[in-house]
């Protein structure tokens, strides 16, 4: 009896599973990663889709259906409220490389509650200058 000893991996391509001789390439490590007030606003995006498509009936199913309480779906929601142009520029904050996040979403919250637009930019720009320019060691 002859004993073949090889090192093999599965690889998937197009939901296909199949057998590859040879270890796994090692994919590099992400040196950087999304800031969470970023991710948390692309979720209130959607989550807006959801309720205005119908797949959800009201912000307490969609509590429910994604393990969180309503006030905390309320508090991601409400990002919702802010300018458009505030919006996107959340969306592209740059990505950060090591520590704390320069924008947390607690910061945003007396900001969401503030209905003009021109208001809201003005206190933005107080925000966006406090978090920049304060040194990290």
């Amino acid at each position: 009896m002859t004993t073949v000893v090889r090192t093999i991996h599965f690889a998937v391509k197009s939901r296909r599973k199949r057998l590859v001789v040879g270890p796994e390439a090692e994919l590099p490590k992400p040196t950087s990663r999304i800031p969470r007030v970023a991710r948390l606003m692309a979720l209130a995006i959607k989550y807006d889709d959801l309720l205005q498509r119908g797949v959800v009936a009201d912000l307490s199913e969609l509590a429910h259906l994604c393990q969180v309480t309503q006030p905390r779906m309320t508090q991601i929601m409400n990002l919702l409220h802010l300018a458009p142009d505030i919006q996107e520029q959340i969306l592209f904050l740059p990505p950060v490389e090591a520590g704390r996040d320069p924008i947390h979403e607690r910061m945003l919250r007396d900001l969401t509650r503030v209905l003009d637009w021109r208001k809201q930019r003005r206190v933005w720009l107080a925000v966006g200058q406090r978090t920049c320019c304060t040194d990290r060691g």
